[in-house]
């Protein structure tokens, strides 16, 4: 497969990597409204007691600030608010959710100045989670950035709906030991870290097998 258009994500779920690791060039959506409820600032992760949602807060914008921009706001200028001490917090959950999983410790130093430098923009961060992702993957994807905005994108396809967490769009992947499963039960399409520290250098075999959502939105 050759071109696809996507959104960089806080650590998206494996059914975005299993698009980026089967498509040779990968666009990225820079120049979109940021939306709330999507991957964008959200991941899903794995804990003792289930499935465990990990979330950015964001700076909200004033009424005034609202009225000026016609009440958009691109994806790329959108601020983290850290006021909120949930660099911390996501540390300790993940810490907690993986630390007895096969490849946690591993990956563990490499992912850890994530989580205690400070990142202003979330497009910003989200770029910096995807380069560690890739690295742990091992690979390097041609990568584009976009400078504009189409509404229907030619020559690729458009992975863009799949930013949003709600939906898994038929998307079902074979099944992959994780630490809680005796207890809960295997979990679909949890964010790209779950799988990394489960099966860590087979990861990107098993992503590069896996059936791809559906693109027909």
């Amino acid at each position: 497969m050759s071109t696809v258009l996507i959104h960089p994500a806080y650590f998206g779920p494996v059914s975005q990597y299993a698009v980026i690791s089967q498509y040779e060039n990968i666009i990225f959506e820079n120049e979109d409204n940021y939306q709330k409820q999507t991957y964008r600032n959200r991941m899903y992760i794995y804990d003792a007691n289930g499935k465990l949602l990990l979330n950015i807060p964001i700076k909200h914008r004033t009424p005034i600030e609202k009225n000026q921009s016609n009440d958009h706001q691109t994806y790329k200028k959108v601020l983290i608010d850290n006021s909120f001490e949930w660099q911390k917090q996501h540390w300790r959950a993940l810490k907690a959710s993986y630390q007895t999983s096969p490849f946690f410790e591993f990956y563990e130093d490499e992912l850890l100045p994530l989580y205690e430098n400070r990142y202003d923009y979330l497009m910003e961060f989200n770029y910096h989670c995807q380069n560690f992702a890739f690295d742990a993957l091992g690979i390097e994807p041609e990568i584009i950035k976009t400078e504009e905005y189409f509404s229907n994108p030619k020559e690729m396809d458009n992975g863009r709906h799949l930013i949003t967490a709600k939906k898994n769009f038929n998307f079902e992947s074979e099944r992959y030991a994780q630490v809680f499963e005796p207890k809960h039960g295997f979990i679909n399409n949890l964010s790209i870290l779950d799988l990394i520290f489960n099966l860590g250098p087979q990861s990107l075999e098993f992503l590069e097998n896996q059936n791809l959502p559906d693109f027909n939105f």
